[in-house]
């Protein structure tokens, strides 16, 4: 039997898919990374369960944010805030709902921070606002890439306003990684919703989901009585969001480190080649000087010979990601 705390009991023989409702074998669902033989639907993984999936072995060095208010309103409902808190770090083993680590990704180093929605739902707190802003920090003073693996169900509505503080909070901190030109990647697995999905899970420079992830701001149900529509089939769906330019690309769970590390290889690549000065080849060239002039005298460029074109640019190793790419 399968719960969305714990996952699959693998001391049984038998469980039932999240997604299908199929009868599975538990320990085959385990090695299969919880993806279903039948419906391939991608369940949910614990963080620690994706850093050993994505990051080389023995690379990880675990990243340890300050210490954030406990309870800063004094919040309770039916059971006091630090309660419930208290005994999440207990049922997770996590401080909260994040973990953050400095590793290598095929050989290529970088600061990987992964939600984990057994958590309080994955909520974004005080707490993981900070962490995630620590990542970010790490890797813009490494020069490292960073890479985002988001699973959430919103804000923490027992810290208020200061949760939704973390919303600009984070995308600042990958502003300025934009801004120094430091690579960003988020991971999108189902759900990723509310302030996470409104902040830093969609701020990165490449949005990769996995085959079925939900992501959005508010839910279906509540977009739908809001506007009082029906909406499109597949809506909020990764499949729907790639078809409608949120996401970038749509990978599957056994196919994600490769591809991580791909990407990861790409900007390593690119980023040697900006730093050697007397490149005998250079593919970034300075865009001011054709900048110059107005329209009706920026026209004839058009019509030169030696203008950049997208043959010109694949003849220079530069793939479909705007990536600098060696090899054949």
């Amino acid at each position: 039997m399968t719960t969305l705390e714990s996952g699959p009991d693998t001391r049984t023989s038998w469980m039932v898919c999240p997604s299908c409702a199929a009868m599975l074998y538990a320990k085959r669902y385990e090695r299969s990374g919880r993806v279903c033989p039948d419906c391939d639907g991608h369940g949910m993984l614990t963080a620690d369960q994706r850093i050993e999936a994505l990051l080389d072995p023995g690379s990880a060095r675990y990243l340890e944010p300050s210490a954030t208010a406990a309870d800063p309103l004094g919040f309770s409902d039916s059971r006091p805030y630090p309660e419930r808190h208290a005994e999440a770090s207990r049922r997770t083993g996590l401080t909260d709902a994040i973990r953050c680590v400095r590793g290598t990704i095929g050989g290529a180093p970088v600061v990987l921070a992964v939600m984990d929605f057994r958590f309080l739902g994955g909520s974004l707190g005080a707490a993981v606002g900070e962490a995630v802003t620590v990542a970010a920090e790490t890797a813009l003073a490494a020069r490292v890439p960073l890479v985002l693996v988001t699973a959430s169900g919103g804000a923490r509505m027992q810290e208020g306003i200061l949760a939704l503080m973390q919303m600009a909070k984070t995308s600042q901190a990958l502003r300025d990684m934009d801004d120094a030109g430091v690579l960003t990647i988020s991971v999108i697995t189902d759900p990723t919703y509310g302030g996470v999905a409104a902040s830093y899970a969609t701020s990165t420079d490449i949005i990769i989901a996995e085959p079925g992830a939900r992501l959005g701001f508010a839910g279906p149900r509540v977009i739908q009585q809001t506007i009082g529509e029906t909406l499109p089939a597949g809506f909020q769906t990764a499949e729907f969001l790639l078809e409608h330019g949120v996401v970038d690309m749509i990978c599957h769970r056994s196919a994600l480190r490769d591809r991580l590390a791909r990407l990861l290889a790409l900007a390593a690549d690119s980023a040697r080649r900006i730093e050697v000065a007397d490149d005998p080849d250079p593919v970034c060239v300075d865009a001011a000087p054709h900048a110059q002039g107005d329209a009706w005298e920026r026209g004839p460029g058009a019509r030169e010979k030696g203008r950049p074109t997208t043959q010109a640019n694949q003849a220079a190793g530069i793939n479909e990601i705007g990536l600098v790419e060696r090899g054949p």
